[in-house]
């Protein structure tokens, strides 16, 4: 039998493990296996995807003095149900009810590698392990994974060995940005909100919808969110008649919708490996004949095939029964600023089961109709004994997907 090889699990160190990071970065690919791959570029910044939440760690794993797998995770503080909450005298006539958020510790890990050259060694589940024990050191009651619901092999490795239930299938809904403006609808006014008018709006409509974070004020003011914009009919509000969040939602219009963008191709940019060049080919053939006849809106395929970068919108939601026509007028104008910005994709991420998804354009291509969400309860202890265990709650319409952790 061969000697057993010694693996060490640390804490990464930036100015050391920066070089052997990037190499386990670059040989693994990332979506199905096969001949076209998806790589990410993170610019040698391998905590980038995590850099912006509230609390963050990264771990390498190393056998002698090489790198061969790492994973990143993170912590925050989010909804994980609601409650109803009685102002005034209980039980009276005079006491009113509203739904009040329970929020819970979560965490996030993402990023998991291994070198293909040491699969099948354990080295994940010691990555993994090592994880969960700083979760738990740093009050995490829940932890969760998302990945691809094909990837057989993740899967197994958390809901097998490491005690991983399936929770949630969201949609990953991706654009591509054409060579041409996307028109919108001349009925609908689009209005960005400043900061804190767009915290005050998301905590007052949105704050008991699944995994809003907490810290949403720490989001908005982040320097890689570029704004949210508020879509009406046109001719009921504008920049000198906007009465407020809180006056807005007491008499809304028929019909509204808001969302926010983040901008990650200033953190990371993706590659699509593998294409043939007849394929590369006629898809340079589609920006060509978009860019020349514009007028026509023909929809066209970006250059996937060298790095790009993507907007993410985040927050979607919105009320009345023209509220799939305001989102799909703002992802309008998403497309557009994107445009400007040189990105190559607008994407975002909604419940499977969110009604605003129908206004949301995108192509089924690019996009991931079910994704894979993974949870798995820390501790024993609850935050509120109103929601119990989260682990086994129903599905809900929508969910907030934090922009830091794309």
């Amino acid at each position: 039998m061969g000697e057993e090889v010694e693996v060490v699990v640390r804490e990464f160190e930036p100015n050391k493990d920066r070089e052997g990071v990037g190499a386990v970065e670059r040989i693994c690919e990332v979506g199905p296996s096969g001949k076209i791959s998806l790589f990410t570029d993170l610019r040698g910044d391998p905590i980038c995807r995590v850099r912006h939440s509230p609390t963050f760690f990264m771990l390498v794993a190393e056998i002698g003095n090489e790198i061969v797998g790492m994973t990143r995770g993170c912590i925050k503080t989010v909804t994980c149900g609601k409650k109803l909450h009685r102002h005034g005298k209980n039980n009276t006539a005079d006491s009113t009810a509203k739904q009040v958020p329970v929020y819970t510790k979560l965490a996030y890990i993402l990023g998991l590698r291994v070198s293909p050259l040491y699969r099948r060694m354990g080295i994940g589940l010691k990555l993994v392990r090592a994880m969960e024990k700083w979760f738990r050191d740093n009050g995490a009651e829940y932890s969760y994974m998302a990945t691809e619901n094909n990837n057989v092999a993740s899967i197994n490795l958390f809901t097998d060995k490491c005690g991983y239930s399936k929770f949630r299938t969201p949609s990953i809904l991706v654009n591509p940005v054409f060579e041409h403006r996307v028109k919108t609808s001349s009925k609908i006014k689009i209005i960005k909100l400043d900061q804190n008018d767009a915290e005050s709006l998301y905590r007052l409509r949105f704050s008991t919808t699944e995994l809003f974070p907490r810290d949403i004020d720490s989001v908005l003011n982040n320097k890689l969110s570029l704004g949210t914009f508020l879509a009406v009919p046109r001719g009921g509000y504008g920049p000198d008649t906007w009465p407020g969040p809180a006056h807005f939602l007491a008499s809304p219009p028929h019909s509204w919708a808001v969302l926010s963008i983040w901008n990650c191709k200033e953190v990371f940019s993706l590659e699509v490996r593998g294409v043939s060049r007849v394929k590369r080919a006629l898809a340079k053939m589609t920006r060509v004949v978009d860019r020349a006849f514009p007028w026509l809106g023909l929809p066209s395929i970006p250059n996937f095939f060298r790095p790009f970068g993507f907007h993410f919108l985040y927050g979607v939601g919105g009320e009345g029964p023209e509220a799939v026509k305001m989102v799909r007028a703002l992802c309008g104008f998403a497309h557009n600023l994107a445009k400007e910005k040189g990105c190559g994709a607008v994407a975002t991420e909604v419940s499977r089961l969110e009604p605003l998804r129908l206004g949301v354009p995108h192509w089924k291509m690019l996009s991931c109709e079910e994704d894979l969400w993974c949870i798995k309860r820390l501790g024993e202890d609850y935050s509120d004994g109103s929601v119990g265990d989260w682990t086994k709650s129903p599905p809900d319409f929508s969910i907030f997907v934090d922009p830091r952790e794309v």
